[in-house]
């Protein structure tokens, strides 16, 4: 048995090594996190999560030709990379959408998306009142990056359609692809025209969380610059060129090469670092609002389909229900009740934060 009468009672306790254990933790766990990009075919959406994750997470991918495009519905591909950086590992799940916005009539284009990100809650809520809860898989979608094309006067019908159909399910990022067929000052024309557009449609992007009062002064420099970037014009490239004695991702032109890390080419850097300072910020979201909000729903729907069939058979000829089998079914209901109505001003109340944060 130790000795703990000379041990000093006055002096440092050691709960400031708490954030060790935690961060010792989450590493041995490792983390997940599954990104969803959407747009029409030949924006660059491929190209860019590799140049992103510096991975080729579609070896196997073929480009189906003009006439397989037109008879092409929306399907979805998911692909799972294992990276590990620094001894960190992460399971990265990407989620394509081939034929989105190709079809003559896109009116039912996203139907399939929203089905894929209801499955995932479902899962997760299935899992969750599970009995195997400690090892969960979540494969919800914490993040969404919605290409835009460079080519127009702002954002399509199609685009607006599908942000107004996804912003309450999941965390919408605005990209502006090939960002390089355009000069600064049509970027920047651009960027408040999609912003315009995205304010008179009520749409609600993902938010970047302001910063505490006590942060560093460099990081509050650099979540304003993210901020300003929105919507983020990037252009991706696995190519490695040689400029001027060293080796970069880039693309080559007659006139000169694009660098893809060049933050004077493009808003590549910016997208990666909002994506990587802010990926648990994006999971606390789409944990605490998105799920939050399937899951009342879910719960309110049970609510009512109970209701109805305990009315149906105190109304029914199914014959007299017991009195206590009926008591117990109403106890059952309001306890649901009452949990939806607090899930639901929770809801509300972290709704009302985060649009403040904008």
């Amino acid at each position: 048995m130790p000795n703990f009468s000379n041990v000093e009672t006055s002096g440092y306790v050691g709960f400031a090594n708490l954030p060790n254990q935690v961060h010792r933790k989450s590493v041995k766990k490792g983390f997940e996190f599954t990104l969803m990009v959407v747009g029409e075919s030949g924006l660059g959406k491929s190209t860019l999560v590799n140049s992103l994750f510096l991975s080729d997470l579609y070896p196997e991918r073929v480009i189906p030709n003009a006439v397989e495009k037109q008879n092409m519905t929306v399907k979805l591909d998911a692909s799972t990379v294992e990276i590990e950086e620094r001894g960190v590992k992460l399971r990265l799940t990407v989620v394509d959408t081939p034929g989105f916005g190709d079809a003559i009539d896109n009116s039912d284009s996203f139907s399939a998306i929203l089905e894929y990100i209801d499955e995932q809650y479902e899962r997760f809520l299935r899992d969750e009142s599970g009995l195997n809860r400690r090892n969960i898989v979540d494969n919800r979608i914490h993040c969404c990056f919605y290409f835009i094309s460079p080519f127009g006067h702002g954002m399509k019908p199609l685009d607006i359609e599908f942000m107004k159909k996804l912003h309450c399910k999941v965390n919408i990022v605005p990209v502006i692809a090939k960002a390089d067929v355009l000069t600064k000052k049509e970027i920047q024309r651009l960027k408040c025209r999609i912003l315009q557009e995205i304010e008179d449609n009520g749409i609600k992007i993902y938010p970047l969380p302001d910063c505490d009062s006590d942060e560093d002064e460099d990081y509050k420099e650099q979540v304003r610059q993210l901020k300003e970037a929105v919507p983020f014009a990037v252009c991706g490239s696995t190519t490695l060129l040689e400029v001027k004695g060293r080796k970069v991702r880039g693309r080559l032109y007659p006139w000169g090469v694009v660098e893809v890390e060049n933050p004077d080419h493009c808003d590549f850097i910016k997208l990666r670092t909002m994506l990587i300072t802010h990926m648990q910020d994006l999971q606390e979201v789409t944990q605490e609002v998105h799920y939050e909000n399937y899951r009342s729903e879910r719960l309110a729907k049970s609510v009512r389909k109970n209701t109805n069939s305990v009315i149906k058979e105190e109304n029914g000829g199914a014959g007299i229900v017991p009195g206590e089998v009926l008591s117990e079914k109403d106890r059952i209901l309001r306890e649901k009740e009452e949990e939806i109505r607090r899930m639901q001003e929770k809801l509300a109340q972290m709704q009302a934060k985060f649009q403040a944060q904008k």
